[in-house]
């Protein structure tokens, strides 16, 4: 079977990537202008041209020297098109908030990949009664796509994960179309616990391997050949945090913690605020490093690699930057599970090209 080229525009540290990669495709290229997030995904794509810059600034030469020539076959990325509002009286295209949506479609236009992705946040579908989606659909048409959007729940496909996204895919109308129905699930959700109740034995930091056999599917899937699990240094907040949480029981939020402990009385704070991780369930969303979720055991909020695997990243998937910066990146990317899904779903329609 052929390996199909992909390129991932806004790539970030490298999730939709990671998910291509794992079904079989060969990572060309991903760009993205946050230089941790290009270090993290150049490090685990090696053979991959991973590119730090303002995309806007790449010319159309450019592209093609580096991308064209039918070197790319899949062009994936989740461009944000904050612009597409029906009120919009500037114009979809003129809308400085829509530029790096037309900058991933300025990149499809040049190099005509057999098929395309484009993640994005569930609302999208919705907004002003489906404009944007409407208006998505027109410029992919137009560009002779058949497209089609679903919106994707990460636990469906063993992700350890409850995250909903959108995402639109195209395949070129004379290559064949395709049926978000044929997607893959899997039969058992994976639980929090799952996915780094095997990560508790190293909470003392005397060690980063782990010593016992992974005893699941997914742990298997997840563990390192050595058993090292990399970017796992767990940091506890101030004391009153910590004191805070002590009331709270897995699944619960700061409505469990005492009046008294708050030095401001609140009733709106978000429900996400101080909540507690539930071993038995998949994770809720997992964020970009703020206090809206708890470990299920400890007073902290989870490790990068525990972050990391309830986004269904590997243990040898090795983030860069600052630990801040790291859970920035964990956070902002595509579970590499669900994006797997999506990847095979594609190369079952390419294999079987008109």
């Amino acid at each position: 079977m052929k390996k199909y080229n992909v390129l991932d525009l806004f790539c970030g540290a490298g999730g939709l990537s990671l998910g291509f990669k794992l079904a079989g495709y060969n990572i060309v290229g991903g760009i993205d202008f946050k230089e941790d997030a290009i270090a993290t995904h150049d490090k685990n794509f090696k053979n991959s041209n991973s590119i730090c810059c303002d995309i806007t600034k790449i010319t159309d030469e450019e592209v093609i020297k580096m991308f064209g020539n039918g070197k790319v076959d899949v062009i994936i990325g989740g461009p944000p098109c904050q612009g597409f509002s029906a009120g919009n009286r500037q114009g979809i295209e003129n809308d400085p908030r829509n530029k790096l949506f037309f900058e991933f479609i300025r990149f499809v236009k040049l190099l005509n990949p057999k098929a395309i992705v484009i993640e994005n946040v569930r609302q999208i579908l919705t907004k002003d009664n489906g404009f944007a989606k409407n208006k998505i659909f027109e410029i992919l048409e137009e560009l002779n796509y058949f497209v089609d959007v679903r919106v994707l729940t990460a636990s469906d496909f063993g992700v350890p994960q409850n995250r909903n996204r959108a995402v639109f895919v195209g395949i070129k109308r004379d290559i064949g179309t395709f049926d978000y129905n044929n997607i893959k699930k899997v039969k058992d959700k994976v639980s929090v616990k799952e996915a780094i109740g095997e990560l508790y034995s190293l909470e003392t930091g005397e060690t980063n391997q782990l010593k016992v056999s992974p005893s699941t599917k997914f742990q298997k899937y997840v563990r390192a050949k050595n058993n090292i699990v990399l970017n796992h240094e767990p940091k506890y907040p101030n004391k009153e945090v910590q004191e805070r949480m002590n009331y709270v029981p897995q699944g619960g939020n700061w409505r469990n913690v005492p009046e008294h402990l708050w030095k401001v009385q609140r009733n709106n704070r978000h429900s996400s605020a101080y909540r507690r991780l539930d071993e038995t369930k998949p994770s809720i969303t997992i964020d970009t490093g703020h206090m809206n979720y708890f470990h299920p055991i400890y007073n902290r909020v989870p490790t990068v690699r525990e972050s990391a695997r309830l986004q269904s990243f590997p243990d040898d998937f090795e983030f860069v930057g600052t630990p801040t910066s790291q859970l920035r990146q964990v956070g902002n990317a595509v579970p590499p599970l669900m994006a797997k899904a999506i990847a095979n779903m594609i190369k079952d329609v390419l294999d079987n090209e008109k």
